[in-house]
């Protein structure tokens, strides 16, 4: 049977930690009970949510009342920024971001846009970073939200949140970032770095998919936002649907690894990163390294190839599992808006690849990783 393919696809998701799994699968079985319900079933589904709301919020310097569950950062990020933008009624109409968020903010922008909000778009550097000077130059008296990643999910790069939210918080204005590639890999506090909503997903730290978290702050100030799921007042009115029960137990379980084992992960993906990067920029000529290379994730890596189709790269590297780009874009042929934005140039763009490196990463998949891209690479370049 043949081996399956080196897995270095970890910005688009990550597997369940076997320990997660341990803690879910009570909740599929013996503890089966809808957290909503009035007896011992209930009761006991209703304790494992609250056990996990504390986890959440411990590991993002959070409240337990602070954490919304929903079923990952794309709802999270939509009910942060069209929650903000109804609550205000017309009192502020501005937004402030940037071309390379994700999909997620991007379309929910683009909805609140046809609804009447007027967002302006900051430029972003070479390195993917936006200017704490823009940011500022952009805000007007009817900002209402600033809306901007942590850690973007294509090219690793981090902003300078706590700045943002500093410059936010001194003018009043409320700030949103999605937070989904940022929790459990690098530190990230909302009190610390100013942060009125953040947005996280399980599955980028392994836990499951389908499970996530929105931060709501509840004082200094008290963000209001519209709810928009109707139908039973769960999450204490401002997200409707039966609990999913299995799936906040892992995210929080998975929360709490990350909290348990701070910064291990990281340095290790790093050094991994590091290998891999070195291996390539020594072995092959016309290597472009994408976003901030001082400041990004640690397990990302991003590279373009001069000559090479991105898409013909990866139809040559079939016993690696990578991406050409957003995991969410990936059966698109369009180059990355994220390097577009940066200003690379749509040719170079196409060429581009994503390695995510995690936390089953060994050094021996890094290096026939590296062996593999070379082959393939130098093979396109000649036309063999």
């Amino acid at each position: 049977m043949a081996e399956p393919p080196i897995y270095l696809d970890y910005h688009a998701t990550t597997p369940v930690d076997p320990r997660v799994l341990k803690e879910m699968l009570p909740f599929f079985e013996a503890d089966f009970g809808n957290a909503a319900s009035r007896h011992a079933y209930g009761w006991r589904a209703e304790e494992a949510v609250q056990v996990a709301r504390k986890r959440v919020a411990a590991l993002i310097g959070a409240e337990a009342r602070e954490i919304v569950f929903t079923s990952g950062a794309t709802e999270s990020d939509n009910l942060a920024i069209k929650g903000v933008f109804e609550a205000c009624g017309g009192a502020g109409t501005h937004i402030v971001s940037a071309r390379t968020e994700h999909s997620a903010v991007l379309d929910s922008l683009a909805e609140v846009e046809a609804r009447g909000a007027q967002v302006t778009w900051v430029p972003v550097g070479p390195d993917g970073r936006v200017r704490i000077e823009d940011v500022e130059a952009a805000l007007t008296e009817q900002t209402v939200l600033i809306t901007l990643m942590a850690a973007n999910n294509e090219v690793g790069t981090l902003h300078r949140v706590r700045k943002i939210g500093q410059l936010a918080e001194a003018r009043g204005i409320l700030f949103h970032t999605d937070a989904a590639q940022a929790v459990g890999r690098v530190p990230f506090d909302v009190r610390k770095d100013h942060v009125h909503l953040a947005s996280l997903t399980a599955h980028k730290f392994y836990g499951p998919k389908g499970c996530g978290a929105l931060y709501v702050r509840r004082r200094d100030p008290e963000v209001k936002i519209t709810i928009q799921m109707h139908g039973g007042g769960h999450e204490r009115g401002m997200r409707s649907g039966t609990s999913n029960v299995p799936g906040i137990v892992g995210l929080g379980m998975a929360c709490e690894l990350c909290r348990q084992e701070p910064g291990q992960e990281a340095e290790r993906t790093a050094r991994l990163r590091d290998r891999l990067e070195g291996a390539l920029l020594e072995r092959l000529d016309g290597v472009h390294v994408n976003g901030c290379r001082e400041a990004r994730l640690p397990g990302n890596l991003n590279v373009c190839f001069d000559g090479v189709d991105g898409e013909s790269l990866l139809l040559a590297l079939p016993d690696l599992a990578l991406s050409t780009g957003s995991a969410c874009h990936s059966d698109k042929v369009d180059p990355s808006h994220v390097l577009q934005a940066m200003g690379i140039s749509r040719q170079l763009a196409l060429a581009a690849l994503r390695f995510g490196i995690g936390r089953p990463t060994t050094e021996a998949e890094v290096d026939r990783a590296a062996d593999r891209v070379v082959e393939a690479v130098q093979a396109l370049r000649t036309g063999r």
